[in-house]
């Protein structure tokens, strides 16, 4: 009797925890998204969201035309830089813009629009918030972990943000979970149909939505390939299963994907990234500021330098963690600093982890797929960061953090594995009392929580409401 009430005060609890992380997210997340500027209000500019107006431009195109713009038309084109968004990739944008003209059949009004376009973002990231939940399941067995691991992830301010305007970054979010849950069940599961699937439609969202997370695609390569390679004394390559369900994700990824850039190819004569033409519009129509002559390395500027200008990282790292509007309503000291013990406390428990267990270690080789997989999740962290900067320095300089938000779960886990391990390590056979613990986790939960309510209830809303009682 006293087993089963603990399994069901221990369900009871379960529940309730996910209650508070689904609807917590949905109501902050539905908040900014009804309080946030409208586009159309130039005064209300340096509060908007970054880019929304010309971003607007491609659902609404898809809304009124019920077509996709090649990103040529001048209807599209963003003022001051010449070229579109159209050029990029635009899934978000058609299913934001076909919702929005099913919206138009019951009212033309403008703000009812702009909520239809907004409001398929925040069901991106309610679907990110579910493929979170059942990847913590995969690989927090401790409840604890699990659930900081989940609302670290999802209750980010800044990756919160990007899930209340019209944007391709929160499907591209969404997309970096799917597949990151897709690996994991591969790896564990082994690849059958199933996780065949879900590896397959997280690919072709990350590939119809950012380039900046396109290092998930070229990593799940590698770790599927990797995941029917056997070590029996040799190399063993399971090469018929690997071929029949490598075939079964290239198809479903090509029929998925494959439309946009044979699209591509035809529309903009072989550029199917859409780069190139996005380069010449922008010397034929950008202002001088904002010309590709303009950039760091037209101008012979090197990398190092441009690093060291304007606090790169430091901009970098705040705006990664929380700014909202164009980069203009930021936290306050302490809502940077707590994310930076957070980070140094995941840190310090992989060192921590490490010194005590070396001698556990001694004479023990590290599995080579437990190495491979960890090397590809590194990759997935760094690859962001390497494009961001290098679109910095050749295209657009932005030290924005929303570029390498798709970092973010790779990040977040090996900050709660870190932390997990840095509170459970058993110093001469003696592990920490469990009230430190709980507390030590419960610290790191307020971090995540209250950072990501303070940013929405106590700072942004207030500017909102104040913003809309002088403007007309």
């Amino acid at each position: 009797m006293q087993k089963t009430s603990d399994r069901s005060k221990g369900r009871g609890m379960e529940q309730f925890i996910c209650l508070i992380y689904f609807a917590g997210f949905f109501i902050m997340t539905v908040t900014m998204m009804l309080y946030q500027p409208h586009v159309d209000r130039v005064s209300a500019v340096p509060l908007s969201p970054p880019d929304e107006y010309f971003r607007m431009l491609i659902p609404k195109f898809i809304c009124e035309h019920g077509t996709l713009p090649t990103g040529l038309e001048e209807e599209v084109r963003i003022t001051g830089c010449g070229f579109s968004y159209g050029l990029y990739n635009v899934l978000p944008y058609i299913i934001q813009g076909y919702f929005m003209r099913f919206v138009r059949l019951f009212t033309d009004a403008q703000s009812a629009l702009l909520y239809a376009g907004r409001s398929v973002n925040v069901l991106f990231g309610l679907l990110m918030a579910w493929v979170v939940y059942l990847l913590g399941k995969r690989i927090f067995a401790d409840s604890r972990f699990r659930w900081l691991f989940c609302f670290a992830v999802m209750y980010l301010p800044e990756g919160l943000f990007v899930h209340t305007y019209i944007n391709t970054d929160s499907c591209c979010m969404l997309s970096t979970a799917v597949i990151l849950y897709a690996l994991v069940c591969g790896w564990q599961d082994g690849f059958h149909t199933k996780n065949c699937v879900w590896l397959s439609v997280g690919i072709v969202l990350c590939a119809l939505s950012y380039y900046n997370a396109y290092g998930y695609i070229l990593c799940s390569v590698f770790l599927f390939v990797a995941a029917f390679i056997s070590r029996e004394g040799r190399l063993v390559i399971d090469w018929k299963n690997m071929l029949r369900r490598g075939i079964l994700v290239s198809v479903l990824v090509l029929a998925g994907a494959g439309w946009w850039f044979v699209r591509a190819y035809i529309v903009l004569d072989g550029d199917i990234l859409g780069l190139k033409t996005k380069e010449q519009l922008a010397l034929l129509y950008s202002l001088e500021e904002t010309s590709p002559l303009n950039t760091y390395q037209a101008r012979g500027v090197s990398i190092i330098q441009m690093l060291r200008e304007n606090q790169f990282f430091q901009c970098l790292y705040d705006s990664f963690i929380a700014a909202f509007g164009s980069l203009s309503i930021r936290g306050n000291y302490w809502t940077y600093l707590s994310y930076k013990l957070f980070f140094g406390a995941g840190i310090l428990g992989w060192a921590v982890s490490w010194m005590c267990g070396r001698a556990d270690r001694q004479g023990q080789k590290l599995r080579f797929r437990q190495v491979f997989f960890h090397l590809n999740m590194f990759l997935c962290a760094l690859l962001p960061l390497v494009v961001m900067i290098r679109y910095a320095y050749t295209m657009d300089y932005q030290h924005q953090g929303r570029y390498v938000l798709p970092s973010l779960i790779p990040l977040m886990y090996y900050t709660v594995r870190g932390l997990e391990r840095l509170l459970k390590v058993r110093i001469r056979n003696a592990s920490l009392p469990g009230l430190l613990v709980n507390l030590s986790v419960a610290s790191a939960f307020f971090i995540a929580v209250g950072s990501a309510v303070y940013m929405v209830f106590f700072n942004a809303l207030p500017i909102y409401l104040e913003m809309a009682a002088i403007l007309p």
